[in-house]
């Protein structure tokens, strides 16, 4: 296995995001992509159908409070690339108890209500989506975060036991603007707002010049808590390959 990572980190700097795309769809039988709508996700989305790949299962995680605005993106998506995106939602029950236990915006009083809400609206869609995957496409950025630095192409998940290829993972934001602009790419129109990184409504603003860009996901938590638990294991470190797991850690959420 960690062969094969080297190799394929060896090989992807000196590919092109459509050459990297037809790498991760040869290497596995079953590839999934969770696109969030945000312009990192938007860049790959229209990688997968340059590359002309068709083993990519293309899903999203809808947690219920999104944006109007991303929903728009996501139908305007679907319809530049003649896709259905598959939805995982999460479960009514397990909402319903949240809300029933908790006040409806309860995730502002303490960390451990923030993350007991992301993992019933993401964590737990996220497991039902990759049931059976080999591979996980994400839209990691490696400077979009302190926690995300060490960020490879390929890496182990060992908290999911799959391959996670981060394709944009040595691109800046910068380039995945350009992309976006040079092939006319869909983009949520709150990116223009100042909205850069963008989850569900009530967690979620517009960062201020020169904060980071996940300053306004989780905005009233201290710099620690900036994830919502799809990238980090059970005992909240950031999953990474595993010659880099240990090197930066932050809490479950």
């Amino acid at each position: 296995m960690q062969h094969l990572l080297d190799q394929l980190n060896q090989k992807a700097a000196q590919l092109s995001l459509v050459e990297r795309m037809r790498i991760i769809a040869n290497t596995a039988e079953r590839v999934v992509f969770t696109t969030s709508f945000g312009i990192e996700d938007q860049t790959i989305t229209h990688a997968i159908y340059a590359a002309t790949v068709h083993n990519i299962a293309l899903l999203t995680l809808d947690t219920g409070r999104l944006f109007p605005e991303t929903y728009d993106v996501w139908a305007a998506t679907e319809k530049k690339y003649g896709v259905k995106i598959t939805a995982f939602n999460p479960k009514g029950e397990a909402v319903e108890t949240y809300i029933a236990q908790n006040s409806i915006n309860e995730f502002y009083n303490s960390v451990e209500a923030r993350q007991a809400c992301c993992t019933i609206r993401k964590v737990e869609p996220l497991a039902r989506a990759l049931t059976g995957a080999d591979i996980w496409v994400t839209g990691l950025r490696s400077d979009q975060s302190h926690a995300r630095t060490t960020a490879q192409f390929a890496e182990f998940d060992s908290n999911r036991k799959l391959k996670k290829m981060n394709p944009l993972f040595d691109w800046s934001r910068e380039k995945v603007a350009a992309y976006i602009t040079e092939n006319s790419v869909p983009v949520n129109s709150m990116h223009a707002k100042g909205f850069v990184s963008i989850g569900c409504a009530p967690c979620t603003r517009a960062i201020n010049p020169g904060e980071p860009e996940r300053a306004g996901r989780w905005w009233w938590e201290t710099e620690t808590a900036k994830e919502c638990g799809l990238h980090v294991n059970a005992e909240g470190k950031l999953v990474q390959n595993v010659k880099t797991t240990l090197a930066h850690e932050e809490v479950f959420g």
